[in-house]
C-alpha cells in the first residue's frame, strides 16, 4: 500500500518548480492531488500521465476569497482534506530592498499576501482537517528567514513570520491530530532562479553551502512526502532547513574552505 493512499492533497502554486515536484510526489504516493494556482500550466496531465489522480483548482493569492472557495471546493468534492502545503510566497526584486530603499507599500503587500497565503487556507481547511481526525499542514518558508539578506527584507520578514504561524499552529490543534511544520529551502534550482542569477553569483553563494551544489526542487518535495506521510507522525512544530548546510559554518568557512 502507498504511503499516502486515498489522502486528499491540496498544493498552492503547484504548476511548477517545487510546488510542482511535490504534487508529483504525493500523486505517485497515493494521494489525489490538487493543484492550485492560476493557470494549470499542464501540470495535472502530466501527473496522470504518470499514473497519479491530480486535478486543478483556482487559488490567486491576490484576491482572498479565491482561499476559501479552494479549500471548501476541495472538501465538498472529496469529503476530506488531509494534507494542505502552503508553497505560495513571493516578492517583487525591484522593491523589495533594504529597510531605508525599500518601497513601503511593496513591503507591506508582500507581507500581507505571503503571510495570508498561510493563514487564511489554514484557518480554513483545520476544521475541516478535525473532521478527518487530523491532518498535516506543511509550509514551505525560506531559509531567508533565519538568516538575514542585504535585500528582500519584505520576503526575510514574511516567512519569519511564516515560521511562529507554523508552531503556534502546531501547538494549537496538536490535541486534533493535526500536525503542521514548516520546511526552509536554500537555493534551489528552480528555472525561475536559474534564469534570474548570474552563474558568479551561484558560484559565490556555494562557497557558503558545505554540501556545495544548488538544490533540486525534488530535495524539497522528499520532504513534503516526509511531512505529509505517517513517517512523520510523532514530528511537529518543526522549522526544517533543506539548504545543503548553508549558513552552517562560521563566516570563515567560505574562506577556509575555499582559498
Amino acid at each position: 500500500m502507498k504511503k499516502l493512499e486515498k489522502k486528499v492533497a491540496i498544493i498552492t502554486a503547484a504548476s511548477r518548480g517545487i510546488g510542482f515536484e511535490s504534487a508529483k510526489i504525493l500523486a505517485e504516493n497515493g494521494a489525489i492531488v490538487y493543484i492550485a494556482g492560476i493557470e494549470e500550466e499542464g501540470s495535472v496531465e502530466k501527473i496522470i500521465a504518470e499514473g497519479g489522480q491530480a486535478k486543478f483548482i483556482y487559488f490567486n493569492a491576490k484576491d482572498e476569497s479565491s482561499y476559501i472557495e479552494m479549500i471548501d471546493s476541495v472538501y465538498h468534492s472529496e469529503g476530506r482534506i488531509d494534507i494542505l502545503v502552503n508553497n505560495y510566497g513571493a516578492t517583487d526584486v525591484k522593491l523589495d530592498l533594504n529597510v531605508t530603499d525599500g518601497d513601503t507599500d511593496a513591503f507591506f503587500n508582500i507581507l500581507k499576501s505571503n503571510v495570508e497565503s498561510v493563514y487564511l487556507t489554514s484557518k480554513k481547511a483545520i476544521p475541516y482537517m478535525i473532521k478527518n481526525g487530523g491532518g498535516s499542514i506543511i509550509n514551505i518558508s525560506s531559509v531567508g528567514s533565519i538568516v538575514p539578506d542585504l535585500s528582500r527584507t519584505a520576503y526575510c520578514v514574511s516567512k519569519a513570520a511564516i515560521n511562529s504561524l507554523t508552531q503556534n499552529i502546531a501547538l494549537q490543534y496538536a490535541d486534533k491530530n493535526i500536525r503542521c511544520n514548516a520546511i526552509l529551502p536554500g537555493l534551489i534550482g528552480t528555472k525561475a532562479l536559474l534564469n534570474n542569477m548570474s552563474q558568479g553569483f551561484i558560484d559565490e553563494f556555494l562557497r557558503h553551502v558545505p554540501l556545495h551544489r544548488v538544490g533540486k526542487p525534488e530535495d524539497i518535495a522528499k520532504t513534503v512526502l516526509y511531512y505529509a506521510s505517517d513517517d512523520s507522525s510523532f514530528v511537529t512544530g518543526m522549522i526544517h532547513e533543506v539548504s545543503g548546510g548553508f549558513a552552517l559554518g562560521t563566516p570563515q568557512y567560505a574562506e577556509f574552505m575555499h582559498k
